[in-house]
Parts: C-alpha cells; sequence; structure tokens
C-alpha cells in the first residue's frame, strides 16, 4: 500500500513546531510513494514551508540534533531517511511523532 498511492499519514509535531506552522498537536499529510521519513518531511516541508530547516538541516538534510523521530513505539532517528515507516503509520493507524529532545542536567 505504501508504494505507489498516496497515503494519508498522521504527523504530532512538538510545541514550538506547532506554533511556527499554526496547527495543532496533529495534522494531516498525504504523501506520494513509498512513506519513509524522508517522503514524511517532504511533504511536511511542501505543506508548511516555515518549518523548512526546522526539522532538517538545509545544507545536509540530516536530522536536527534535538528532534527525534518515533513511530509505534519505537525511535527511528538513526535510521536511514529513506527506510519504510511501519505499516501502521502507513495505513494511518499510527502517527509519525517528532519529538523535542530533552537536554540538561
Amino acid at each position: 500500500m505504501g508504494d505507489a498511492a498516496t497515503c494519508r499519514v498522521r504527523v504530532a509535531l512538538p510545541y514550538h513546531l506547532r506554533n511556527l506552522a499554526q496547527v495543532g498537536a496533529e495534522l494531516q499529510l498525504d504523501v506520494a510513494g513509498p512513506v519513509t521519513v524522508r517522503s514524511v518531511l517532504d511533504a511536511l516541508e511542501s505543506r508548511y514551508p516555515m518549518l523548512r530547516g526546522t526539522i532538517r538541516d538545509y545544507e545536509t538534510g540530516q536530522r536536527r540534533p534535538f528532534l527525534r523521530f518515533f513511530a509505534c513505539q519505537e525511535d527511528l532517528s538513526l535510521e536511514p531517511l529513506e527506510a519504510p515507516l511501519p505499516e501502521a503509520v502507513v495505513e494511518g493507524r499510527e502517527p509519525f511523532l517528532i519529538i523535542g529532545a530533552v537536554a540538561g542536567g
């Protein structure tokens, strides 16, 4: 299902990115082709251009250090951006979570 068709993916953003994009706690995106971290982020930045550079570095395209990606209770932050997301995310049963990491002492 996640290879050719457009899928409706649920995405949850941290508070500061919700404010920047002026959206609620969870939004829905249409993602074409294989549903991967990259394709979800591409769709998110396309629909909400004010988020470009806040989740991924402009130059490298890599995840910003203080953000983490989760789906189905799994930390996907260190997975390749092209790795397919779990079927529950592709089917819209579970959200793709972008979480602000907590640091400090």
